[in-house]
């Protein structure tokens, strides 16, 4: 499938800025499945100084900054994408998940995407005694990594509610598993940490999801939004599992960044001088080739 994705970021301030230097992570990732054809950023007001850089973790990052008076910052990136990937195993297939966890911890990779990194504590994923205890169920002696994972990842999908007002971005581990609410994620935290805290490897993987309007309706420009779901070491490779769907990653899921957890993958972040308060719109386009929608900006 190739995708066609548009993801705009405004900023409207109630006072001029003065400066600000943000990260954008907002390019496709190349690989495992997936092929960028093309991506542009455009950037308004245009930036002082603009250097793209690849991170230890291999995320494509732009690092910008603003050096002249403004009240409206406008980030829009363009990207087309063609999605391939095999079909999940079956859940029980591959190692035990005793052999993963021990494997990892006898390994010598210390390379960006080994997956020792993504076995301890992070910013936003410390691991918590509760968290580990509710995942034990999930893994029985002998049985797979993936198949624990993916037990793991349905019983989230149960027994976590979907509710956008039940947290925000800065709300801990801690609060949004005992909540058992919110958003994509904070249901990929709270499975990362109860993957690392069993031993298991596991990263935070932001990225898209392709939305089907209800059948007749069209599709709503900007209705689309950012995702979040994980990935988790089997001892082959990395696997994706969505427990926000509860759903293993297929050819819908569009991968952007993968980190230690939305800490080191944010499609913005940064600092601003002098903004007083401001307002923040978010629009998102998933469009598969299948579809056809303009695209251009309405003024």
């Amino acid at each position: 499938m190739i995708y066609t994705l548009r993801h705009r970021t405004t900023y409207r301030y109630g006072r001029p800025v003065r400066f600000a230097r943000c990260t954008l992570r907002l390019k496709p990732q190349d690989g495992e499945g997936q092929s960028v054809l093309a991506s542009a950023v455009t950037i308004d007001p245009s930036p002082a100084t603009a250097v793209t850089r690849h991170d230890y973790f291999g995320i494509d990052a732009l690092a910008i900054t603003l050096e002249a008076p403004h009240t409206t910052f406008s980030v829009e990136a363009l990207s087309t994408v063609r999605v391939e990937r095999p079909e999940p195993p079956p859940p029980e297939s591959g190692m035990a998940w005793e052999q993963v966890r021990d494997a990892v911890v006898a390994g010598r990779d210390l390379g960006g995407r080994a997956p020792v990194h993504f076995l301890f504590p992070s910013g936003r994923v410390p691991l918590l005694p509760e968290v580990t205890d509710y995942a034990r169920p999930s893994f029985c002696a002998g049985r797979s990594a993936y198949g624990a994972a993916h037990d793991l990842m349905l019983r989230i999908g149960k027994d976590f509610r979907f509710d956008a007002r039940a947290t925000n971005v800065y709300t801990p581990l801690s609060e949004s598993f005992a909540l058992r609410a919110g958003v994509c994620q904070d249901f990929a935290h709270v499975m990362i940490a109860a993957l690392r805290g069993m031993g298991l490897p596991a990263a935070y993987v932001s990225g898209y999801l392709r939305t089907v309007p209800p059948p007749g309706r069209p599709r709503l420009r900007g209705a689309d939004a950012s995702h979040a779901w994980v990935a988790v070491w089997c001892g082959a490779g990395w696997l994706g599992l969505d427990p926000t769907n509860g759903v293993p990653v297929r050819d819908d899921h569009i991968v952007v960044a993968r980190g230690r957890d939305y800490g080191d993958v944010a499609p913005l972040d940064g600092i601003v001088s002098g903004s007083g308060k401001q307002r923040l719109k978010v629009e998102v386009d998933v469009i598969p080739d299948t579809e056809t929608q303009d695209l251009a900006l309405v003024g």
